[in-house]
């Protein structure tokens, strides 16, 4: 470390790249010809760099994302046409920015967890957000934890820093009905503040398992589908909101209710 004045002003001034550069950065001046503003243009330009990159290898390292789950290793061949042409919109991070949420649904082995891993890590390499990858057990197991522990607001207070949450396996989990109010919590807290993303293999209809009784479930729904992008990873039992096209019977698909939902007469 050098104990140049310049070098340790830099430092001082929380400029580490300035300060490791600023010697070679003047001598290449110098033999280039910079002027004074070429030169300061270069040391700002190379600490803003390295500050991108230290932040977004932090994100990382903070995201929870798993390791071989990104874009260049993601089998196209499990996502349907109709949620390819969706990709780059998704890429584009302005889902994020209204607040809006995206679901995953499918049976299991359809790539819903890599896709949203995928999508989640380049919201982070293209766009600097702040996203968490977690499973749905996992997080109910930390709100309960804190609950109990009455930091409930607190850990609230510190998952919203998160642009993104990325709940995976939410058909998985069955919750007590402690286990269920924290987890509505979390999501009515984000709605229309934070995104999430999620995965999960059961229809809407099943989300009672989940969220235990009808009122809860049919409240926890209307949240995260009033502001939804929705991705069908399997069509055979998925019923999408707004979606057109056939089951397996031939039958033309209406958007999604809820159970309690009525039709239209």
């Amino acid at each position: 470390m050098s104990n140049d004045p310049l070098a340790m002003a830099f430092r001082s001034f929380h400029l580490p790249t300035m300060a490791a550069i600023w010697e070679q950065s003047v001598e290449r001046a110098e033999r280039e010809n910079w002027g004074y503003r070429r030169l300061l243009e270069h040391l700002c330009e190379s600490e803003d760099q390295d500050r991108r990159e230290r932040r977004v290898a932090r994100l990382i390292k903070e995201s929870g994302l798993p390791n071989g789950k990104g874009l260049g290793n993601l089998d196209e061949n499990l996502i349907p046409a109709k949620i390819r042409r969706s990709l780059p919109s998704l890429l584009e991070g302005g889902f994020v920015d209204r607040a809006e949420n995206v679901l995953a649904f499918g049976l299991p082995g359809r790539g819903k967890s890599h896709f949203l891993a995928a999508v989640a890590r380049e919201l982070i390499l293209r766009h600097r957000y702040p996203v968490l990858f977690t499973s749905t057990f996992k997080l109910v197991q930390q709100l309960l934890a804190a609950k109990k522990n009455l930091r409930l607001e607190a850990e609230l207070k510190r998952l919203d820093r998160y642009a993104v949450v990325v709940l995976d396996d939410i058909g998985y989990v069955q919750q007590d009905r402690e286990e269920m109010e924290v987890l509505f919590t979390f999501l009515a807290e984000r709605y229309e503040r934070r995104s999430v993303m999620i995965s999960t293999n059961l229809v809407f209809s099943k989300w009672d398992q989940i969220f235990k009784d009808p009122m809860t479930t049919m409240a926890a729904i209307d949240r995260l589908v009033h502001h939804a992008i929705i991705l069908e990873f399997d069509g055979e039992s998925i019923r999408v909101p707004k979606g057109k096209g056939k089951d397996k019977r031939g039958k033309n698909e209406t958007d999604v209710r809820t159970p309690e939902t009525p039709g239209p007469a």
